[in-house]
């Protein structure tokens, strides 16, 4: 039988946190609100070869690469996951998370759908959220909203979200991210946090 460790000295260790969900339902808001909020945790951003929108930042947004780029770093090893999605690549350089889980700090990865159940097959202990809306029509007026994509690439993400949507109950958790309601959303995120660090017999990150 697995013994509870010493309550007495606990030795905290930090989280890897992958906040996921369909496009549209606010997982880049949520995470520069935890920042803004200074909630302590190291956010690895996600490397694509797609192009920078114009307000998109390299290294704070996504890390930009061209499709080159990319694919050599798949062929050397270098993305603890990466799926090509909307003929687009996207991944979580390997490296990244070894440094930030080194810092001490919880680790804070932003993937979609299919990175999430990429990672958690690999990292059993990594905590699982699945960020989602309100209501169908809502999830269409926000993308709808963002106009970034033509009105066959909305159809076409509105189709793959209203799929991703039955995968919830792979995740650990399920946060609602409720019109006006991103305060909340955030609220939720870190009482998970807090939560799991409260556990018993916490998992082990192995990379």
């Amino acid at each position: 039988m697995s013994q509870v460790a010493d309550p007495f000295h606990r030795e905290p260790s930090p989280l890897l946190v992958v906040i996921s969900g369909p496009s549209g339902v606010g997982k880049d808001a949520v995470v520069l609100h935890m920042q803004a909020r200074n909630v302590p945790f190291h956010f690895v951003v996600t490397a694509t070869d797609r192009p920078a929108r114009s307000y998109e930042v390299h290294g704070q947004h996504y890390m930009f690469y061209t499709t080159a780029q990319f694919e050599q770093m798949i062929a050397d090893g270098e993305l603890l996951e990466y799926a090509r999605v909307y003929d687009q690549y996207k991944g979580i350089p390997r490296a990244h998370v070894r440094q930030a889980l080194a810092s001490g700090q919880d680790v804070v990865l932003r993937v979609d759908v299919q990175g999430a159940a990429t990672i958690k097959g690999l990292i059993p202990a990594a905590v699982t959220v699945f960020l989602t809306c309100e209501s169908d029509e809502e999830l269409v007026a926000r993308l709808r909203a963002r106009h970034t994509e033509l009105e066959q690439d909305l159809l076409e993400r509105l189709a793959t979200a209203r799929q991703e949507m039955n995968r919830i109950p792979e995740f650990d958790y399920v946060v609602v991210n409720r019109h006006n309601g991103l305060d909340a959303a955030v609220e939720d995120v870190m009482a998970i946090i807090r939560a799991e660090h409260c556990r018993a017999l916490p998992g082990r990150i192995e990379l």
